[in-house]
């Protein structure tokens, strides 16, 4: 099966829970991978790998001996990812578990997360359990990266998740739009947590 099939087959089988109608393009990948770094042994986590779109961003950019985790809640994605990604350490369970994941995978640290789960489908509550989750596993040296769709900032829930952010990050920069993306999108990267973030 083919990466657009797949993830068409992953939206018509959970529309409520998928963000997004098509894969985010490599465009958009790399300025989410930014943040990956290039040297050492770094250890990345992505969230909401989906088909792997930008899994295979980050990998090219991970030197020899890193790890790159992804988080995967919906099954079929996780058998998909597991026989197309032989090398991407494939981990089904939901971010909001993530600590404890990582720790039965024996990762006591964290140089980037690279997200791509669809905030605008979570309410308060589940956004601060996130991010208070991605805090924690960062710790004040790594950084995180998720995006937003640029039409969906005329919404509310999409400003209040900003202003989630930056109360939940003492930086938070905003990328210059990706129009090479369907639909564009733009990039959020977010350094030093500050306290866990509360909902509401």
């Amino acid at each position: 099966m083919s990466e657009t099939k797949a993830f068409l087959a992953a939206f018509l089988r959970r529309p409520t829970t998928m963000g997004a109608v098509a894969p985010s393009s490599a465009r958009l990948g790399a300025v989410l991978a930014a943040v990956v770094p290039a040297e050492g042994s770094p250890v990345v986590v992505e969230l909401g790998p989906g088909t792997g779109a930008v899994t295979g961003v980050i990998a090219d950019r991970l030197p020899a001996g890193s790890r790159h985790l992804a988080v995967e809640l919906d099954p079929d994605m996780v058998v998909y990812l597991r026989r197309t990604r032989p090398d991407l350490e494939v981990v089904h369970g939901n971010a909001r578990d993530l600590g404890r994941l990582l720790e039965e995978h024996g990762v006591d640290r964290v140089d980037a997360v690279v997200c791509g789960l669809p905030w605008a489908l979570f309410d308060d509550a589940t956004q601060a359990e996130i991010l208070g989750e991605i805090s924690r596993v960062i710790g004040t040296t790594g950084a995180f990266t998720t995006f937003a769709y640029l039409h969906g900032m005329a919404l509310g829930a999409a400003r209040r998740f900003r202003q989630t952010l930056r109360g939940a990050f003492d930086e938070v920069l905003v990328s210059a739009t990706v129009w090479r993306n369907v639909p564009p999108a733009f990039v959020y990267v977010c350094r030093r947590p500050r306290e866990a973030p509360t909902a509401g």
